[in-house]
């Protein structure tokens, strides 16, 4: 696994430098391109963290993998707002000192102790699920948070857009034909927990959506980081016994999760979508589920069947009309 995972990381970054630089590339790319290659690499990397968490599972429990990579996610992102506020105009950051400053100081720790303590639940569903399921699965289960966001946003008596209940009735019909396979039409234990784990992401999205346009996005994941890695560290000594041998065995894995899908991942996401177009961007990123399955299948030999992958072809379908953009209202 570590061999595998570090030809992985490997071809990522050599990927993103040649996009960042221009090595070896015969035409120049426009700002656009590199953006969706950027936020292509975004969902590989993302895609490809589903094997890393499943292969973590061989080693150490699931609030030992998660608290501690998202822990360093977190810290990985420290540098990353020290360059960007280096960036800023010194006068225009006094013109933020004071009070304005302080307030937007407490509302970040806020935002972050809630929209961290909520991502804890919903990776520690995850974790536990794909620890269960195969990787590809999971990773087509969790983009089903879609499918939740429009029954919540009911329920908080937002409004909805019409087409978002086909989108429903499309997830619900892809997970039918995905998991539930057996003579008994049951979910499995790994399935139902990140089945949970959507519902639980789609909470997030909510409450991140309440925060974000308030303070600043990279610091706000930056503390949900370290919140949810702090309180998956507490729960590791109390409910687990881990070995320093173990977590080092599991070293590769952890990074990978930790460093590249929280920390770079992000990251590049931030950076890549100044140039991208929203649309297509969240359709790119929407790959995820799609790269979950093809390193699944590589590195780990998982396979589906017929009826799988239709369901998983349904569920991408859900995926895709949901990220499409309202029509204007002439």
């Amino acid at each position: 696994m570590k061999a595998i995972s570090c030809k992985v990381v490997s071809f990522l970054i050599e990927l993103g430098v040649k996009v960042f630089f221009g090595q070896e590339m015969r035409i120049v790319m426009s700002k656009k391109m590199q953006s969706n290659i950027l936020l292509l690499i975004t969902a590989m990397i993302w895609g490809s963290a589903f094997v890393a968490q499943k292969s973590g599972m061989d080693y150490v429990g699931g609030f030992t993998f998660n608290g501690i990579r998202t822990f360093i996610g977190g810290l990985v992102l420290i540098p990353v707002i020290l360059f960007m506020n280096r960036g800023k105009n010194q006068r225009e950051m006094s013109d933020i000192q004071g009070e304005e400053k302080r307030k937007e100081n407490k509302l970040i720790l806020i935002g972050g102790f809630c929209c961290g303590a909520v991502l804890f639940v919903a990776a520690t569903l995850q974790q536990f699920g794909v620890g269960l399921t195969t990787a590809g699965k999971a990773g087509f289960i969790t983009t089903l948070y879609v499918v939740f966001v429009p029954i919540l946003s009911v329920l908080l008596r937002k409004r909805v857009r019409p087409i978002m209940w086909l989108c429903v009735v499309l997830g619900a019909a892809g997970l039918y034909l995905l998991c539930m396979t057996d003579k008994n039409f049951s979910l499995s234990p790994g399935d139902t927990l990140v089945l949970l784990c959507a519902a639980a992401f789609s909470v997030h999205i909510l409450v991140v959506d309440y925060f974000a346009p308030k303070v600043d996005g990279v610091k706000l994941a930056c503390v949900q980081f370290l919140i949810s890695g702090l309180i998956g560290i507490i729960c590791m000594f109390i409910f687990e016994e881990p070995k320093l041998d173990a977590i080092l065995a599991c070293t590769v894995p952890i990074l990978y999760a930790g460093v590249l899908s929280c920390g770079i991942g992000y990251t590049l996401q931030i950076v890549a979508q100044k140039h991208a177009e929203p649309t297509v961007a969240s359709l790119l990123m929407c790959l995820e589920s799609v790269f979950a399955v093809v390193f699944g299948a590589m590195l780990l030999h998982e396979s589906m069947s017929v009826r799988e992958l239709i369901g998983c072809g349904v569920i991408f379908l859900a995926v895709i009309i949901s990220n499409l953009p309202e029509k204007n209202k002439l």
